[in-house]
């Protein structure tokens, strides 16, 4: 694992200039010709990638999947999240790198900024490259000034350089919430077919009494199993249904507990233990908590 912990560094890495700023700089990625180093086979970055790219050959590894980044497309990458390039894509890039930007910023920029704090509520900086967010051309257009305006900004350095660059970073990343908010609606019916297809998960898991064996369904269970991040499911799942996923979960649980305790003679206790519940006490707390009766009121509204 190799830790690019400079911009600085990662300029060099790329065969490019001096940043002219230490902790901010916008790359033009038609003029990159990366070393072919083995450090990007398994390396991750110590500041915040977000690149609009399009026309790019090579494909870039990102946690455990393949992206190709072949039409004007825009991905988030946070501090410590692996990626890798082949030596092969390293030469495919040196050949033909395609076009767009890539914006840098190191989180002591952020300091003493609304932003060190607002940019870990970006949910898609925790995406999976595989759920980028595709612009239209005319959200491309203002990413692409965006980008321009940071990097003219910095040109030419004095106190008022860091507010006018934050600010133009805050508009990025809010017109970046806006646009895969819109995704997620223009993409509709993909997201209900995998709300039903986590439905069938949840009925199924519950059904096996898989609970017995591996516990409470988590929301990373759901999310491998449907080839997602985390993060987006949740994200998905509330643009949807106005629900997170770990809520759909304690939905679906509070409804297998009612169907229990509503027919079967099995004890608050039993219930709990097969729905997955190491301590009763944490089920009642959660079932009071959703439905305003302990599990004994609710039972005993069926005498």
């Amino acid at each position: 694992m190799h830790i690019v912990n400079s911009i600085s560094e990662f300029h060099q890495q790329l065969l490019l200039p001096e940043p002219l700023h230490p902790l901010v700089s916008v790359i033009d990625v038609s003029g990159v010709k990366p070393d072919e180093n083995k450090i990007w086979e398994h390396f991750f970055v110590n500041f915040y990638c977000v690149s609009l790219k399009k026309d790019v050959t090579a494909k870039v590894k990102y946690g455990q999947q393949y992206y190709d980044f072949n039409k004007g497309t825009m991905n988030f990458i946070a501090p410590k999240q692996v990626q890798s390039l082949s030596i092969s894509e390293i030469r495919k890039i040196r050949k033909e790198c395609g076009q767009g930007y890539m914006l840098m910023f190191h989180p002591d920029f952020l300091l003493k900024h609304s932003l060190a704090t607002n940019i870990k509520n970006y949910g898609f900086f925790s995406y999976a490259v595989n759920e980028a967010l595709h612009l239209s051309e005319r959200e491309e257009k203002n990413v692409i000034e965006i980008f321009q305006k940071i990097d003219r900004e910095y040109q030419h350095i004095d106190r008022h350089t860091q507010d006018i660059i934050l600010s133009q970073i805050d508009l990025l990343l809010n017109y970046s919430n806006r646009f895969y908010e819109r995704q997620f609606i223009t993409r509709k019916a993909i997201n209900h077919d995998l709300l039903c297809k986590m439905e069938h998960l949840l009925n199924t898991y519950f059904e096996k009494e898989q609970t017995l064996d591996k516990g409470l369904p988590t929301v990373g269970y759901l999310a491998e199993k449907l080839n997602v991040s985390p993060r987006y499911l949740s994200d998905m799942l509330r643009s949807l249904t106005g629900q997170s996923t770990q809520q759909h979960i304690h939905e679906k649980l509070i409804e297998k507990a009612k169907e229990k305790l509503s027919t079967t003679n099995l004890s608050v206790s039993e219930i709990a233990f097969q729905l997955g519940f190491e301590h009763s006490q944490s089920f009642s707390k959660l079932f009071k908590t959703k439905t305003n009766l302990s599990p004994l009121e609710f039972r005993q509204s069926f005498n």
